[in-house]
């Protein structure tokens, strides 16, 4: 695996598993419990983003599956990652995409399945970059719904920032 994937899995990694230890004293029921109408519970943002890593990956594979000629990343690349960096960072709600979105939420789900399914997801993604061939390193291989294509560092990089965003909506929700 190229090394910048082994760090930014590695960092990855470490949020979720200290996003854990934080939310491990907490009953289901309360991990569970949606702060209001329309809102998420601390598990449904989990699952939210469990959601967009195992579509990710489910995205990759059926793109690589057909032999497709990918561009070389470039200045647009760059700048389409620094906009989803900015986007995220943002202090509004915005609508989430169809699959990610409440109806791919679901109702009840204790922390340990939820944690299960994340580092089921998270190996799936682990496997896939250790065996991608390092000419895909520098391709626009993964496609964003609002930001468009990124390299797979892109991708990881995404990961990170929307764990972040949603990190602070879970200790809110908790809180």
């Amino acid at each position: 695996m190229h090394p910048s994937f082994q760090a930014l899995l590695a960092s990855l990694e470490q949020e979720r598993q200290d996003l854990y230890s934080l939310l491990k004293p907490y009953s289901d029921e309360s991990l569970n419990q949606s702060p209001g109408p329309g809102k998420w519970s601390a598990v449904q943002v989990m699952h939210h983003l469990i959601l967009s890593e195992e579509l990710s990956l489910k995205y990759l594979q059926k793109k690589l599956s057909f032999n497709p000629t990918l561009e070389k990343a470039g200045w647009k690349s760059k700048m389409r990652k620094g906009l989803l960096k900015f986007y995220l960072g943002l202090p509004f709600k915005f609508k989430a995409p169809k699959g990610v979105n409440d109806e791919a939420l679901p109702e009840f789900v204790s922390l340990a399945d939820t944690m299960t399914r994340w580092e089921s997801a998270r190996n799936g993604i682990s496997d896939f970059l250790e065996k991608a061939p390092e000419e895909y390193l520098d391709k626009e291989l993964y496609k964003h719904p609002f930001a468009g294509k990124l390299t797979l560092s892109g991708m990881l990089e995404f990961y990170q920032h929307h764990f972040r965003r949603h990190r602070e909506q879970i200790i809110r929700t908790i809180g």
